[in-house]
């Protein structure tokens, strides 16, 4: 398997790093993280891996942003790691050996939770969702940019929750996610038909959500988590993976 490249999974290093000056005590309550510009220098990574990392802290608890350039701007720690941090960094460790089987059963969970529980709020704040569906737009897209912005794209409607637990848990399991939406592809031999496929299957959780229709979100990321996984089911062995079926009908309605 071809692995997605170091720079992908740059926000990590992020992570590590402000969670060891958290640790060390170098970084308290009320100091001011560096700047994007100053963090992506001193780490030798880009602005993007600093933003994302950044809004992971804040779902997490640990930071508050606020926009602008008076005194109050900027990124400041609010709360110690005493345990969100800690357990998200834990998750991606024991994410290097989790099945994908496994990965994908606890995606159906997690996910199927995540938009029913959005389509039943009056209000709800999906652009960062829109935002991603129309990068993931672009004809020049190579496949693993598409599938790593596809992987924000799941990542953004648990952010749409505040859930921040659920946050937590899908960050975690987002490296095994990527590297196992990434093999997929490569047994994929029609990929401009199948990224316009998997586009088509986000719009359309999107409109269930946004018409309220829990019952239908729920099925839709059921199929849509389902059908990419049946792609390299042919592919698999079993000391790659544990290839037992995964749930064959969406969940009962009202148990996400």
């Amino acid at each position: 398997m071809n692995q997605p490249p170091e720079s992908t999974r740059a926000w990590e290093t992020v992570l590590t790093h402000i969670e060891a000056q958290l640790t060390r005590g170098e970084l308290n309550p009320g100091d001011r993280l560096p700047g994007e510009r100053a963090l992506a220098a001193e780490l030798g990574v880009g602005r993007s891996s600093v933003r994302e990392a950044i809004r992971v802290l804040e779902a997490l608890g640990l930071i508050r942003t606020q926009s602008g350039s008076g005194p109050s701007s900027g990124a400041i720690i609010v709360s110690l790691p005493s345990g969100g941090m800690a357990t998200l960094m834990r998750l991606q460790v024991a994410a290097q050996g989790f099945a994908v089987k496994d990965v994908v059963n606890t995606r159906l969970i997690l996910e199927t939770a995540a938009v029913r529980e959005l389509a039943t709020r009056p209000e709800r704040n999906l652009a960062n969702s829109h935002e991603l569906l129309a990068a993931m737009d672009n004809p020049h897209l190579g496949e693993t940019e598409f599938l790593l912005l596809d992987a924000q794209y799941h990542l953004s409607l648990a952010e749409a929750t505040g859930n921040t637990v659920l946050v937590t848990l899908m960050s975690g399991l987002r490296d095994s996610i990527e590297r196992y939406v990434i093999e997929i592809s490569e047994h994929i031999t029609d990929w401009t038909a199948t990224s316009r496929q998997l586009q088509e299957q986000h719009r359309e959780i999107l409109h269930a959500i946004e018409i309220g229709h829990a019952s239908l979100a729920d099925s839709r990321t059921s199929e849509h988590i389902r059908g990419y996984y049946d792609k390299i089911r042919p592919h698999t062995s079993p000391t790659h993976t544990n290839t037992l079926p995964i749930h064959e009908h969406p969940l009962p309605e009202g148990k996400p």
